[in-house]
């Protein structure tokens, strides 16, 4: 009879978590007709989130059909809206609005996440962001709009809410982005507003002075240990009770896994993360693993944690999918870990930081760093070729994303 096993999602670690069980199915000699690997997912597509903060959003996404097809991999439209756990079945809503339900023996989650928005009055309505394609391409749009406007302060001015990781990388790419759209003798103002005592507090001190200057280069602002309290058409009021003029904000402050993880009875963290083992199993639930920016999972021995990011997702799909498929199979799993942790941030035109260590220590910068950069975001991230042999060998978990 034969077995399936379900993966929820088509990020980064859905995408590796399908690959690495195909690897595993085929190693152990098992066919698709023993072992049916499915994902499901709105699309079949791989949206290239870290990149999202560029122009051109639209262009950042690649097809995984193919590669699916090629590693006998089922792929099924719909948008999972439930899980029943004790049944061992998945719900959810397909292209035409229409109800379905999904049986499975393993279960793999990997539904990513999404930014957090908080209550703040005129959010909903007139902040922007960069955290879904359609968002990225809803800003690019806006953006564009804007230039068909007159020329004023309040047009040119773009508030960046969150000074972390994603907040730096739009703020820094702004600049340039702006001159291509408005011309080249508009002057622009862009403005990072955080609460934090400093700019980028989850990079430490080391790397601090590099981003700052970069900043200061690029001509962005800072407004620290200061919050956007309220939103209107034409500007933000911030908690100190100042005001900015401008007619764009892009919210990058923090983000949440998927609500899908809310579905499922088992111990959560404040980031709505699963907890799990180190073999990605969710403790209490019979076949559920969880995976990605959906789980929160010990990478080492020395107290680090698999962060919501691009880098860890991966590699924690292609444990996850391995050790789900090693379950139904009967053969070892592979306990997850990730030792190696790096960091590459985009400055814009002041080029790139690459940092290695969960210390933060700096290792490339300016183009250097940028060519890094450009490496990682064009190539690394990017879906195998859809040939069976590459795509089954890019997915051995011990390898995917070694930084080491």
């Amino acid at each position: 009879m034969q077995k399936r096993l379900l993966i929820i999602g088509a990020g980064f670690a859905g995408m590796y978590a399908a690959l690495s069980a195909a690897r595993l199915r085929e190693l152990n000699g098992v066919s698709a007709d023993q072992l049916e690997i499915a994902l499901v997912a709105p699309r079949p597509t791989l949206v290239v989130r870290p990149r999202l903060y560029e122009a051109k959003p639209e262009t950042l996404s690649a097809p995984l059909l193919d590669v699916l097809k090629a590693v006998d991999v089922v792929y099924i439209q719909g948008y999972v809206t439930g899980v029943d756990t004790a049944r061992q079945v998945v719900e959810a809503t397909g292209h035409g609005e229409d109800n379905f339900t999904i049986q499975y023996d393993r279960l793999v989650l990997a539904t990513g996440s999404q930014l957090f928005r908080p209550p703040v009055p005129g959010l909903a309505e007139f902040g922007f962001s960069v955290d879904q394609m359609e968002d990225a391409v809803k800003l690019d749009r806006h953006l564009h709009d804007l230039a068909k406007q007159p020329d004023s302060e309040t047009r040119n001015t773009v508030v960046v809410a969150g000074g972390g990781f994603t907040g730096i990388e739009v703020a820094t790419e702004l600049p340039a982005r702006l001159k291509e759209i408005f011309g080249s003798k508009v002057k622009t103002r862009v403005i990072i507003v955080d609460r934090s005592d400093a700019i980028a507090p989850d990079m430490g001190a080391g790397p601090r002075p590099i981003i700052e200057k970069a900043l200061k280069d690029l001509g962005v602002e800072m407004r620290m240990k200061s919050g956007v309290a309220e939103l209107t058409r034409t500007g933000v009021k911030l908690s100190d009770g100042s005001e900015i003029a401008c007619s764009t904000v892009v919210w990058a402050a923090g983000i949440r896994a998927n609500p899908l993880t809310q579905k499922f009875a088992a111990e959560r963290d404040n980031f709505g993360r699963l907890i799990v083992d180190r073999d990605l199993r969710v403790p209490g639930l019979q076949g559920v693993f969880a995976t990605g920016d959906s789980a929160k999972a010990a990478c080492d021995d020395d107290g680090n944690f698999a962060l919501m990011s691009c880098q860890h997702a991966t590699r924690m799909g292609a444990f996850a999918g391995n050790n789900a498929a090693a379950d139904l199979l009967g053969v070892a799993t592979s306990p997850y870990h990730q030792k190696a942790y790096a960091t590459c941030l985009d400055l814009g035109a002041a080029g790139a930081l690459f940092t290695r260590g969960w210390d933060r220590k700096v290792e490339l910068t300016g183009e250097v760093g940028k060519a890094t950069k450009r490496e990682i975001n064009t190539v690394w991230i990017y879906p195998p070729k859809a040939d069976r042999k590459i795509a089954l060998a890019s997915a051995e978990p011990a390898r995917v994303t070694d930084l080491g």
